[in-house]
This record gives C-alpha cells, sequence and structure tokens, in this order.
C-alpha cells in the first residue's frame, strides 16, 4: 500500500479564512486566490472569491487565453462586455457566468445596498489579469442567455 504518497500530493482543503488576496487584481473589486500553482500546485485551474462593494463596479479588463466561470452567492452582478462594454446582462444568487479568452469585460455590483459576493474559477494555474482602458459606450444593449436546446425566454 503506497498511501504516504497521497498525504503531501492529494487532497487540500483550504479554509475559507486563509485566501490570499496576493492576487492579480482589477480596480473595483477584491480577488483572493484560494488554488493556484503556487498555493497548491495547480497548473490547469485557478480558484477563489471576489467580492464588489454595493453600487460600485471594476475596471475594465480580460484574463488572457483563459476561461473564467463566475458563481454568484449574494447580490446582483452586472456583467458588461465588448470592445467598448456595448453589451449588458445580470445574474443573481445561483447563477452562473461564462467568460470566454480574451474578452474585454466589467462586473458592476447592481446593487445599492449590499456587496456583490462570487465565487471565480479560471482555466490556468496562475491569475492572468490585463486591466483595460475603455471609454464604455452609454447605454449597453442588454443581452439574454439562449443556448443550441433551450428556447429563447
Amino acid at each position: 500500500m503506497t498511501t504516504g504518497r497521497w498525504r503531501e500530493d492529494g487532497v487540500r482543503v483550504i479554509p475559507g479564512d486563509r485566501l490570499d488576496a496576493n492576487t492579480a487584481q482589477t480596480p473595483g473589486m477584491e480577488r483572493a486566490a484560494a488554488i493556484n500553482a503556487a498555493r497548491v500546485g495547480a497548473q490547469k485551474i485557478w480558484a477563489g472569491t471576489v467580492k464588489i462593494a454595493p453600487d460600485a463596479k471594476t475596471g475594465a479588463h480580460h484574463h488572457g487565453d483563459l476561461e473564467s466561470v463566475i458563481y454568484v452567492l449574494r447580490g446582483r452582478a452586472r456583467m458588461r462586455w465588448g470592445d467598448a462594454l456595448e453589451f449588458v446582462a445580470e445574474a443573481g444568487p445561483g447563477d452562473f457566468i461564462f467568460v470566454p479568452p480574451f474578452v474585454p469585460h466589467q462586473e458592476i455590483n447592481a446593487a445599492a445596498d449590499e456587496p456583490l459576493e462570487c465565487v471565480l474559477m479560471r482555466s490556468g494555474g496562475e491569475a492572468v489579469v490585463v486591466n483595460l482602458d475603455i471609454e464604455p459606450v452609454e447605454k449597453p444593449e442588454a443581452v439574454a442567455w439562449v443556448d443550441p436546446i433551450h428556447r429563447r425566454p
């Protein structure tokens, strides 16, 4: 039996109060890493949390060639994306948000009275954040999610 090998190289539990804020940041939000290459040796995923204060928004940014998934825990997320942040959609608790590689985007806390709290996962072991200087359009176009197997709402 080779159980000793898995003691140090097996499952890792990262307590929620021991996340690492020393990760790439974007103005307007607080990211904290739970899983990454430095902390647990992850090569293909990054995971952590993000918090945005009530009625606040982040700067425009993208995450290079990484795919991102955001799971909304609390609050209301308003996502803007596009070359001029010309598209918009909202998500609430229990909703997932997918951000493809290189897509310029901005997270906005749509609630004026509560923080937005999310779990964030990315397809690489390192945090990649490219902050952008974008002049957003004044009124973005609302986009409803439609996939190949569900009808338009």
